[in-house]
């Protein structure tokens, strides 16, 4: 069940006062807790509050995290709205609200709604003066149960000029980031938006990530940026990645992203870190050396979460696709294309582990390639019968480039593409507004799946729908 709408809460804030920044977020939220996130414009202690019962929080926001924090709240009841209140310091009466709803109980035939895009403020595609980011109103307004803002949700690499790639007047913002203050200021210019600051909120966000907040198609061995030489870019990165998201990743394993959500009997949503543990780019993929996207530890964690599951539907989560030929100078995506690269072995070794399970009730969304798109996959020439989908959305707000390439290893069947003829088709931002899209994913309390794709203005522009496997 959604959380009713609640706006953000300011009332005018004196100098003296350590106000937060950047709106609050709220994110990881379960049956039993959630973590919520603030930035105060000075070191002093973040409160949270939960009026209903009665419930406080506090955490230190420090010059080390540039003055963010989060506060884990523990002992919470499944399927339940709670209202919040978070500050700075001793500033209770500028306290901005929110509001979050937990997820029902595992074995709780509760409906769902989610959505997941990505993709912001890339290819100088970024805050219109007037209108900001469009779509996080259309967001918000959509009654989510969560959101995954799956990759490139800065583009660190890149820069926000005066006047847009489409001719819109934007504001600008800061130049391609080489060390760790530059890479807080490329999300604090996105955060700072009042729709995204809104949809944070009052809807849980579960953060991944992918190249652009680091550089393009980067990895441990690609991160190095011809602004900074010999500097590896992917630990400053993660670490301010780290700093802005509603996240605490386990004490003993501190940059841990991939994790698992479950909500209710009928989903569980396996979010995987594509970026921190891949192969180098440019190394080939062979029977005798498959290259690995996941590392090892992180690809048995699936393979075991996926077989432990008992999830009417397990949703994948990978921030680039396995079929489009993705990558400047190497491929960067699952799929190897014409080259010898790309990390289509690890994908294989996925797609036999579902079927070894039995798994019939899958479903794959990822984002990267700037358009809409979905297919349906039969990987096993003895069992055409045994499917998998993946549908993958964006931009939210970036550049929009259509492309027809695929790479036909694992028998796909395009279900839709959405986007315009061409990516130099586009005449005006308004225009593009209409390209911009997310992915929706509705799933009832019978466990039947719906996945729509809409677009900035708020239009469904593709609808599929999934019976549950019996």
């Amino acid at each position: 069940m959604a959380a009713t709408a609640l706006p953000a809460c300011r009332r005018p804030v004196s100098s003296e006062a350590p106000q937060l920044t950047h709106g609050t977020a709220v994110g990881e939220v379960s049956s039993s807790g959630a973590v919520v996130w603030g930035r105060c414009a000075r070191a002093a202690t973040l409160h949270v509050r939960l009026d209903d019962i009665d419930r406080e929080g506090a955490a230190e926001a420090t010059a080390a995290t540039d003055f963010t924090a989060k506060i884990a709240l523990a002992g919470l009841t499944a399927d339940t709205r709670y209202d919040y209140r978070a500050w700075c310091g001793d500033a209770t009466g500028f306290a901005d609200r929110g509001v979050f709803h937990t997820a029902p109980a595992p074995d709780a035939r509760a409906a769902v709604r989610f959505a997941w895009s990505g993709d912001v403020a890339g290819q100088n595609v970024c805050r219109d003066r007037e209108r900001g980011y469009p779509i996080f109103t259309q967001l918000t307004d959509r009654g989510l149960d969560f959101f995954i803002g799956l990759g490139d949700m800065i583009y660190a690499d890149d820069e926000c000029l005066r006047v847009g790639r489409y001719g819109n007047a934007q504001l600008p913002g800061p130049p391609p980031a080489t060390d760790l203050s530059a890479f807080w200021a490329h999300w604090q210019y996105n955060w700072s938006e009042v729709g995204f600051q809104r949809l944070r909120a009052q809807v849980p966000y579960f953060g991944v990530w992918d190249d652009h907040e680091i550089r393009n198609d980067s990895g441990p061995h690609d991160d190095e940026s011809p602004l900074a030489p010999g500097r590896h870019l992917l630990p400053i990165a993660l670490q301010a990645f780290l700093d802005y998201q509603p996240l605490i990743p386990p004490a003993d394993d501190p940059t841990r992203l991939y994790r698992s959500v479950r909500w209710g009997k009928h989903v569980e949503v396996f979010l995987l870190d594509t970026r921190q543990y891949r192969d180098a780019l440019e190394a080939l993929d062979s029977d005798a050396h498959p290259k690995t996207m996941l590392g090892a530890a992180q690809l048995a964690w699936l393979e075991h979460a996926l077989a432990a599951s008992d999830a009417t539907w397990k949703v994948i989560v990978a921030s680039v696709p396995l079929s489009i030929p993705t990558g400047t100078t190497a491929r960067d995506g699952f799929a190897k294309g014409d080259t010898g690269q790309g990390y289509e072995r690890e994908a294989a070794r996925i797609f036999r582990a579902l079927h070894a399970n039995r798994i019939r009730n899958s479903l794959w969304i990822t984002t990267d390639v700037h358009f809409a798109t979905g297919f349906v996959y039969r990987p096993f020439a003895d069992d055409p019968g045994w499917t998998t989908t993946e549908f993958t959305s964006g931009p939210l707000n970036a550049g929009v480039f259509p492309r027809p390439d695929l790479d036909p290893t694992f028998r796909p069947e395009r279900l839709f593409l959405y986007g315009p003829p061409s990516a130099d088709a586009i005449a005006s931002f308004t225009e593009a507004i209409g390209w911009f899209n997310f992915g929706m994913v509705d799933i009832d309390a019978d466990g039947a799946l719906t996945v729509s794709i809409v677009n900035g203005r708020g239009e469904i522009v593709f609808q599929h729908s999934l019976p549950p496997a019996q």
